[in-house]
C-alpha cells in the first residue's frame, strides 16, 4: 500500500521484558551532560568567541612587533586547546537530533531490527504498535540511468545541443577529459552548422589543462616552432624556441644571432626583478586617503607590512609600495619578488594580507578592487615604462664592421641614422609609449607561446628603446635593447604543458632553481631580451638594405588556396 511520506505508519513494537504495561524511558544524548542542554550549550558558544577574540588579538600584535606566529605562549596553548574543544562540542551540538537517534535505535526498547516472519512479531506473542514516523529522506526515487553513464555518446551530443546538459560540466560528469572534448565539438558541429575539420583533436592531453588552462576544449591549434640559434648570450649559447606563423621571423632572428656570434657574443643585466599588484581603496575625504599613503610608505611601517605580506608564500618577498592619490582615492603599487613563478597570483594574496591587517586601523578603508590598473597588467602603461614590472633588463652587443658589412649587407653609419629616424623620431612622433623598436613584440610573443608564458602579457613585456650607435672611431656597432616589463616564469601556467615544457628545458630554464629561486626565469627574461637583440639588429639591417620586401616576398607568401579549405 502507497503511505505518503509524511504520514505515521504502524510499525511492530517489540518488548524484550515480560512486563507488557510499562514502557522502558528512552535514552536522549542530552542525559549525559553535566548541566541542563541551554546552559551547555551557552557555555561552549561563550567559549568559542572569547577565545577566538583572544587569539586573533594575540596574532596581530605578533604580527605588527614582528614576531614569529609559531613562537606561543602558555596561555596561547590553553586557549588553542579551549577553541578546539567547544569547536568540537558545537559540531557535536548542530548534530545532537543526529546523535541522539543513533542511540534510540541503538537501544533494543525503542527499535529492533524486523525479524524473516512477516514484520518480525512473535507467533504466540500479539505486536503493540507503536506510531513511527519515517523521514522524507529515506524515500528513495527510482533513478533514471543517465547516458554519461551508458557509454551513449549520441545522446550526450543530443543533450548538449539542447541544452539539458551543460557543456561546461562534460569534464565533471564523464570523468574523460577527451571523450569531454569530442563530444563538446560535435555539440558544436552541430549547433552551427559549420566543420571543424582540420582543428585537431587526437594527440593532445586534455587532463593536462583540465581547471587551469583552458575551459571548455574542442581542440587544439598547431603552431609550428622553429629554432634561432646559437644565440651567444653572457658566454653562454642558447637555442630559442619561436612559435610563429610569419615567415621570415624566425630566419631574420636567426641571422642577428650569427651576427652577435661572430663579433663575440652579447652581454645582458637584470636590473629589476619585481612582480607588481596595485589595489585601488577609497575614503570619505582626500585627508583620510593621504593618511594611508603616508602610512604605507613610511620606512617604519615596511618591515611590520613585509610580515603580513610575505606570509602568503616562501617565495614572495614585498620589495616596495608605491602609492598615488585620485581624489578620495588611494592607489598602492606593491612590488614583490615571486622566485621562478610569473608571480601574479602570489603577489595578489600578498596584497590581500596587508589589506586585511590594514583594516581594523583604517576601519573607513572601502576596498574597491584588488586591482585598480595602476599595477598595470596587459595594457600598455606609462607607470611599466619608467618603473618596470617583472623583470628589468637590458642587453647589448658590439657588432664588427665586417660583420655588419657580410653578414648583415648593409653599413654602420646608415643603421645608427635608420635608427634615430625611426626607431626614435618616427615613434616619438607616433606618441609610441615604450615603442621605441622595429619589432620587439614579434620576438616576444614567438618565445612567450613557446615556452608557455600568457601571451596576452606580451603588450607590456615588449616595451623597448633599441639604441645604435657606432663606437671605436666609427669601425663597429654599439647596439642595446632596454626592456623595463618582462613579464616571465619557468613554473605554473603553460608552463607545465608537455610542448611548452620542452621548450623551456631546450633553454635549461625547465621548472623552479632548486639551488637558486629565481634565477630560472630570471635567465628566462634575458633570454628574451638577447632574442630581441638579434631581431633588432636583423631586421633593421634588412630595411637598410632595401630587403624588406623582398624577402617577405620570398618568404611569407603562400600558394594555398584558403577559399578550399572546408567549411
Amino acid at each position: 500500500m502507497d503511505t505518503d511520506a509524511s504520514e505515521p505508519i504502524l510499525k511492530p513494537y517489540h518488548r524484550h521484558h515480560h512486563d507488557h504495561h510499562n514502557s522502558p524511558t528512552p535514552v536522549k544524548a542530552s542525559d549525559a551532560l553535566p548541566l541542563p542542554l541551554y546552559l551547555t550549550n551557552g557555555l561552549f558558544f561563550g567559549l568559542f568567541f572569547s577565545v577566538a577574540y583572544f587569539l586573533l588579538h594575540r596574532w596581530r600584535e605578533k604580527i605588527r612587533n614582528s614576531t614569529p606566529l609559531h613562537i606561543i605562549t602558555f596561555p596561547e596553548i590553553v586557549g588553542i586547546v579551549c577553541l578546539a574543544a567547544s569547536i568540537i562540542y558545537l559540531l557535536g551540538f548542530f548534530g545532537i537530533g543526529f546523535v541522539q537517534s543513533c542511540i534510540s535505535r541503538g537501544s533494543h526498547d525503542s527499535w529492533d531490527v524486523e525479524e524473516d516472519n512477516g514484520g518480525g512479531c512473535s507467533p504466540e506473542e500479539p505486536p503493540t504498535c507503536t506510531l513511527a514516523p519515517i523521514s522524507r529522506a529515506k524515500v528513495v526515487a527510482p533513478t533514471i540511468q543517465e547516458p554519461f553513464l551508458s557509454g551513449d555518446d549520441d545522446e550526450v551530443i543530443k543533450g548538449v545541443v539542447s541544452g539539458t546538459i551543460p557543456s561546461y560540466s562534460l569534464e565533471s560528469k564523464l570523468g574523460d577529459c577527451k571523450r569531454a572534448a569530442a563530444i563538446r565539438r560535435e555539440a558544436l558541429q552541430r549547433m552551427t552548422g559549420r566543420s571543424m575539420e582540420g582543428l585537431p583533436l587526437e594527440g593532445f592531453d586534455y587532463e593536462s589543462i583540465l581547471g587551469q588552462c583552458c575551459e571548455m576544449p574542442v581542440g587544439f591549434v598547431q603552431i609550428p616552432v622553429g629554432i634561432a640559434g646559437p644565440l651567444l648570450l653572457n658566454g653562454k649559447e642558447y637555442m630559442v624556441p619561436m612559435a610563429t606563423t610569419e615567415g621570415c621571423l624566425v630566419a631574420s632572428t636567426n641571422r642577428g644571432c650569427k651576427a652577435i656570434y661572430a663579433s663575440g657574443g652579447a652581454s645582458s643585466v637584470l636590473l629589476k626583478d619585481a612582480m607588481t599588484r596595485a589595489p585601488v581603496v577609497r575614503f570619505g575625504t582626500s585627508k583620510r586617503a593621504a593618511e594611508l599613503k603616508f602610512f604605507v610608505e613610511d620606512p617604519a611601517n615596511f618591515d611590520t607590512l613585509s610580515v603580513a605580506f610575505n606570509r602568503s608564500s616562501r617565495f614572495g618577498r614585498l620589495q616596495n609600495i608605491k602609492c598615488t592619490v585620485a581624489g578620495k582615492n588611494l592607489y598602492m603599487r606593491f612590488g614583490c619578488s615571486t622566485g621562478d613563478a610569473m608571480g601574479m597570483n602570489m603577489v595578489s594574496k600578498g596584497v590581500q594580507n596587508v589589506l586585511d591587517y590594514l583594516q581594523p586601523d583604517f576601519p573607513d578603508m572601502e576596498i574597491i578592487g584588488i586591482s585598480g590598473n595602476f599595477c598595470s597588467d596587459k595594457k600598455p602603461a606609462a607607470v611599466n615604462w619608467i618603473e618596470g614590472r617583472g623583470k628589468s633588463v637590458v642587453c647589448e652587443a658590439i657588432i664588427n664592421e665586417e660583420v655588419v658589412k657580410k653578414v648583415l649587407k648593409t653599413n654602420i653609419d646608415t643603421l645608427v641614422e635608420l635608427n634615430m629616424l625611426k626607431n626614435l623620431t618616427g615613434s616619438a612622433m607616433a606618441g609610441a609609449l615604450g615603442g621605441f623598436n622595429a619589432h620587439a613584440s614579434n620576438i616576444v610573443s614567438a618565445v612567450f607561446i613557446a615556452t608557455g608564458q600568457d601571451p596576452a602579457q606580451n603588450v607590456e613585456s615588449s616595451h623597448c628603446i633599441t639604441m645604435m650607435e657606432s663606437v671605436n672611431d666609427g669601425k663597429d656597432l654599439h647596439i642595446s635593447v632596454t626592456m623595463p616589463s618582462i613579464e616571465v616564469g619557468t613554473v605554473g601556467g603553460g608552463t607545465q604543458l608537455a610542448s611548452q615544457s620542452a621548450c623551456l628545458n631546450l633553454l635549461g630554464v625547465k621548472g623552479a632553481s632548486k639551488d637558486s629561486p629565481g634565477s630560472n626565469s630570471r635567465l628566462l627574461a634575458s633570454i628574451v631580451a638577447g632574442s630581441v637583440l638579434a631581431g633588432e639588429l636583423s631586421l633593421m639591417s634588412a630595411i637598410a638594405a632595401g630587403q624588406l620586401v623582398r624577402s617577405h616576398m620570398k618568404y611569407n607568401r603562400s600558394s594555398k588556396d584558403v577559399s578550399k579549405i572546408p567549411s
